[in-house]
C-alpha cells in the first residue's frame, strides 16, 4: 500500500487501491500438490514494467494478488486472480485496472483457472520428457536435500513434437526476469533452442523439471559460415546461484566449437551478469590452451591467441583479449613494482583507445571550427578527469577480473 501526505480524503481513498505488482505477481514452479500451499515455492518477478507500465503499480484493488503457477516440467499454466477489495462506481467514476487482459496478453491461451484442474494435470507430468536431443549430463550437490541431483542440458527446435506450445509458455518467464525482454519469431528456423532440466523422484517414477534456456541466432557470414549469437538466457529464480548458467553457456559452447561452419559465438546487448558469467567459462575453456602459458602471457597479447582460440573454441578478438587480461592477472605478481607496471600500462594502453578516438575527433574539430567554439569542446575533455576515469576504470576490471579467478579456483 503507498500512502501520500497532503492528499484530499478522496486522492487519499484511491491511494489505497494502489498495488505493487512485482508483490502482487506470485510465481511457482509446482511438482507436488502441497507445494500449492506452500509459502516457501513462491517467487516474484523482478520487473512488471512492460506489462503494467513504468511504475509497476496495478489501480483498483486493495490485498492484490495475481496468481501464476506453472506445472514444474511442462509449465502448463494456472492463472488466478484474487483481492479483498476492488473499486466500485462510487469513488468518482474510476475503473479498476483490467489485470486479466494484461496478463492474457503474454500467456498463452489453455491454461487453468482453477486448482482442481490443474492438479488433475500435475497427475500427468509422469508423461513429460524434455524435448530435442541431449547434450550434455552434470551433477550438483544439494546441501539441503544431503544428496547429488542431476541435471540435463538439451538441444531443441520446433520440429520437435509439442515444443511450440511448451516453448510460448517458457517465454513468458522472459517478462518478469529480464529488463529488455521480447519475444522472438519462432519461424525462423535459425534460432537454436538450450533447455535445462533437473532429474527428480516422485513416487518412485523420473520426472523432469524446468530450470532454465538459452536461445541463440545462428547469422550467416558471408561466404560459407555462420556467427551464433546468444540472444536470451534466463535461470528460473528457484535454481539461481547454483552454476547452472555455467554450466549452460559452456554446453553451447562446445556444441558450436564442433561445428567447422561456426566462425565465433557473441552475445546480444549482454547484461552485466551475463559478461562475468562469458569471462568465467570462456577463461576456463581457454586456461589450457598452449597460446596462454605463464611466459606468453607475460611477453603480451598475441595473434597466436586471436587465432588458437578462435580456430579451437570459436572465441572472438574481442572476448579473447578479456581472457588474455584475466589470465595475465593470475600470472603476475601484483606486489612486484615491475609486473604491477606492465601490467597496468598493458590494461591501459586497450583502455585509453576511445579517449584516443576522441582527441583524433577533436584535431578534425580544431581544423574545421573558430576558436571560441574550440575551446568550448576542449573543456568538456578534462586531461586529469581522464586519467581518473581511466585508474577508476581499470580499478573496476581488475576486480572483475579477481572474482573470476576466484570462481576458477574453486572449479
Amino acid at each position: 500500500t503507498f500512502f501520500f501526505p497532503g492528499l484530499t480524503a478522496t486522492e487519499k481513498k484511491l491511494a489505497e487501491y494502489k498495488c505493487n505488482t512485482n508483490e502482487a505477481i506470485q510465481l511457482k514452479l509446482v511438482r507436488f500438490p502441497e507445494d500449492l500451499e506452500d509459502e516457501n515455492t513462491t517467487f516474484n518477478p523482478e520487473y512488471s514494467h512492460q506489462v503494467f507500465g513504468d511504475d509497476e503499480v496495478a489501480f483498483g484493488y486493495k490485498g492484490l494478488k495475481i496468481l501464476l503457477y506453472y506445472i514444474a516440467g511442462n509449465l502448463s499454466t494456472l492463472f488466478r486472480i484474487e483481492y479483498a477489495s476492488r473499486v466500485n462506481e462510487k469513488f468518482d467514476c474510476v475503473e479498476a485496472d483490467d489485470v486479466e487482459s494484461k496478463i492474457r496478453e503474454i500467456i498463452p491461451p489453455g491454461f487453468c483457472t482453477n486448482t482442481d484442474d490443474f492438479v488433475s494435470l500435475l497427475e500427468k507430468e509422469v508423461n513429460f520428457k524434455p524435448f530435442g536431443m541431449l547434450l550434455h549430463t552434470y551433477s550438483i550437490h544439494n546441501e539441503e536435500a544431503g544428496e547429488d541431483i542431476t541435471y540435463q542440458i538439451y538441444k531443441a527446435d520446433m520440429t520437435c513434437p509439442g515444443f511450440r506450445e511448451y516453448h510460448e509458455r517458457l517465454q513468458t518467464f522472459l517478462m518478469w526476469f529480464i529488463e529488455t525482454a521480447s519475444f522472438i519469431d519462432v519461424d525462423d528456423e535459425r534460432w537454436n533452442y538450450f533447455l535445462v532440466f533437473e532429474k527428480y523422484n516422485k513416487d518412485g517414477a523420473t520426472l523432469f523439471a524446468t530450470v532454465g534456456y538459452m536461445t541463440v541466432y545462428n547469422y550467416y557470414v558471408y561466404p560459407d559460415k555462420t556467427r551464433p549469437r546468444v540472444s536470451q538466457m534466463l535461470i528460473l529464480p528457484p535454481f539461481q546461484g547454483e552454476g547452472h548458467g555455467a554450466q549452460l553457456l559452456e554446453t553451447v559452447h562446445r556444441y558450436y566449437m564442433s561445428s567447422p561452419t561456426v566462425l565465433d559465438i557473441t552475445a546480444e546487448d549482454p547484461s552485466e551478469n551475463y559478461v562475468k558469467l562469458r569471462d568465467f567459462v570462456l577463461v576456463k575453456l581457454c586456461q589450457d590452451l598452449v597460446c596462454f602459458s605463464p611466459v606468453k602471457l607475460m611477453q603480451g597479447f598475441s595473434q597466436e591467441m586471436v587465432t588458437e582460440a578462435q580456430q579451437k573454441l570459436k572465441i572472438n578478438k574481442q572476448h579473447t583479449r578479456r581472457v588474455y587480461e584475466i589470465l595475465r592477472l593470475r600470472a603476475t605478481n601484483m606486489g612486484d613494482a615491475e609486473q604491477s607496471r606492465s601490467y597496468r600500462l598493458d590494461v591501459k594502453r586497450r583502455l585509453i583507445g576511445p579517449y584516443k578516438k576522441k582527441q583524433r575527433e577533436l584535431a578534425k574539430m580544431r581544423r574545421c571550427l573558430r576558436p571560441e567554439e574550440m575551446t568550448n569542446q576542449l573543456n568538456q575533455i578534462d586531461l586529469n578527469l581522464q586519467r581518473e576515469q581511466l585508474e577508476e576504470s581499470f580499478q573496476q576490471l581488475v576486480s572483475d577480473y579477481r572474482r573470476v579467478l576466484e570462481r576458477l579456483a574453486q572449479a
